[in-house]
């Protein structure tokens, strides 16, 4: 699907949307408790239901309805599985480990741009405590075999997900385990959710806490939160100012990038980017450090965010490590979204403050974190027309 958008403000209400992040654990968890969970969680997303089906597919029995999801436990573990995690990176970064500490002989499928996604260190580490792991297709990763219990050890520099999912592993195997994390840590908030809801689960004995409400998701509502910077009546509510999610670090740099040309470190916001870089290009301009690991996020993120940019009318580079973005306005244009949710997104804010109309391709690509992006942005006055390839 393509849209076009007539630039126009927004203005109204939004409610942010549940926290994929903390979705993504509590089903986890909930699948490992003692007795069943309801997840306050009105909305879903693809990514979220990849866990689910994943946890499904290892024995779990999870509900649906308008409310949120029901986690029924696993009561037995299936000696085979087939896991589709679709094309969410979370999904298979947790549950890789999980099903090595449960020892299944499973199957990951993978779609979109998952299966060129790194996987290394917890591959070779995951090896060396006890599983074997192949790619059957470039498509599919196999893993067999069991996680022992022991020492184990994890560059912290890669992605944050490797380990929130060996801790998840972790406490699923019995015996004394230990995990050390090595060099430079990356996206440590989101580190601290996964310890949170381990604690809250009461893990390694997971005891369910009856019913949990999923948090707002600041890395969405971030998209609000910016046309609300760059002049558009928005009220945006549901967001914790006390939550983990690194992504609350838009509550601060929103106002950085409207008063000034700040240098801002993309280490723990990886998933901000696009729209701080709209936000610069509109106003004075950014320098955005640490973006090694935009290279390898649903797209290359630092690629397709200078030619979403430029093709806005706005002037944005990089080195190997700086993202640097002209603070010259923006006109309109045509954005490839790249198959990248948070791209297609941020050119839609984008669209508020250009002069030209704004035209995104592959705009059905936001299903991944919001599939209901373009409703809001269609009652909160934003004005398109679409168009079906």
């Amino acid at each position: 699907m393509d849209i076009t958008i007539t630039p126009k403000k927004l203005s109204g209400s939004v409610a942010a949307i549940p926290s994929k992040s903390q979705a993504h654990r509590l089903l986890i968890a909930a699948a490992f408790a003692d007795n069943p969970t309801t997840l306050i969680c009105p909305e879903t997303n693809q990514d979220i239901e990849a866990t689910a089906g994943c946890l499904r597919a290892l024995g779990a029995d999870i509900r649906r309805d308008e409310r949120g999801y029901t986690v029924f436990p696993i009561q037995a573990v299936p000696e085979t599985a087939v896991l589709d995690c679709r094309e969410s990176g979370s999904t298979l970064r947790f549950m890789l480990p999980v099903v090595g500490a449960l020892g299944v002989d499973a199957t990951f499928q993978m779609a979109g741009r998952l299966p060129q996604r790194p996987l290394s260190p917890m591959w070779e580490e995951m090896e060396r405590m006890g599983c074997v792991l192949s790619r059957p297709t470039p498509d599919t990763i196999r893993c067999e075999g069991k996680l022992q219990p022991g020492d184990y050890t994890i560059d912290g520099g890669v992605s944050s997900q490797f380990i929130t999912g060996l801790l998840f592993a972790l406490s699923l195997i019995s015996g004394k385990n230990r995990l050390e994390i090595t060099g430079n840590i990356e996206s440590r908030p989101y580190i601290t959710m996964t310890e949170q809801t381990l604690s809250l689960f009461g893990a390694p004995r997971y005891h369910s806490p009856g019913e949990i409400t999923v948090e707002g998701d600041w890395s969405n509502g971030a998209f609000w939160l910016a046309a609300q910077a760059l002049g558009s009546d928005l009220t945006v509510s549901g967001l914790e100012a006390a939550s983990t999610q690194g992504d609350r670090a838009v509550a601060d740099l929103l106002p950085q990038l409207i008063k000034g040309t700040p240098v801002i470190s993309a280490a723990d916001i990886p998933d901000l980017v696009p729209i701080l870089a709209v936000t610069a290009a509109a106003k004075n301009g950014a320098v955005f450090t640490d973006i090694r690991r935009l290279r390898i996020k649903e797209s290359d993120r630092v690629a397709s965010t200078i030619a979403m940019i430029e093709a806005l009318g706005g002037k944005a580079e990089a080195t190997e490590s700086t993202l640097t973005v002209s603070g010259n306005g923006l006109r309109g244009g045509i954005v490839d979204a790249c198959n990248d949710h948070r791209i297609a997104m941020a050119a839609a804010i984008a669209s508020t403050v250009c002069s030209a109309s704004v035209t995104i391709l592959g705009a059905q690509c936001v299903k991944k974190s919001y599939p209901g992006f373009w409703d809001e942005f269609s009652r909160l006055g934003g004005n398109y027309e679409q168009y079906l390839r």
